[in-house]
């Protein structure tokens, strides 16, 4: 798989293939948004869909050599009874740089990825209530899909959650 570097001279924005020199931005820049900070969690994505896997790409955003946003996303085939597609589980933008074209850029570009790999379709999830990025998938052209979510709690009745 080729090394991903798209510039946009408009926005001053690079989107690149991240590198193991970027977990400590990524995993400051997540802690800011979620308010939780994960390092394990970072390592261990980064090893699994980092480096230049084949169906698996870990890209981020830089303007002036700082990391502005991240996405996360790969290639599954056949799950559910669906032909091979994108998925897109991560994506995150710094506050300050949100609405100047960033995550679109970081979309567009693992979209173009998942298209030369030959598949057609492309997949996220998020929680309904979080309109913020359902307003940006939505803008991005995305609807639901065919499949529907299920979930089930596990916790014991009156156990705490």
């Amino acid at each position: 798989m080729a090394k991903i570097n798209e510039f946009n001279a408009e926005n001053d924005i690079t989107v690149r293939s991240a590198d193991g020199g970027d977990l400590s931005r990524i995993i400051a820049l997540d802690g800011q948004i979620s308010g939780i900070t994960k390092p394990e969690y970072w390592q261990e994505s980064f090893r699994r869909f980092g480096g230049l896997q084949d169906g698996r790409h870990f890209l981020v955003a830089e303007k002036k050599s700082l990391i502005v946003g991240f996405i996360i996303g790969e290639i599954r085939a056949w799950e559910f009874g669906s032909p091979p597609g994108g998925w897109v589980f991560s994506l995150t933008v710094d506050p300050d740089t949100r609405l100047c074209g960033v995550a679109t850029m970081m979309f567009d570009t693992i979209c173009q990825c998942f298209r030369q790999a030959g598949v057609n379709k492309v997949h996220t999830m998020t929680d309904r209530d979080n309109i913020t990025v359902m307003s940006f998938f939505r803008a991005q052209g995305m609807m639901a899909g065919s499949t529907i979510p299920l979930e089930m709690d596990l916790t014991e009745p009156g156990s705490p959650s």
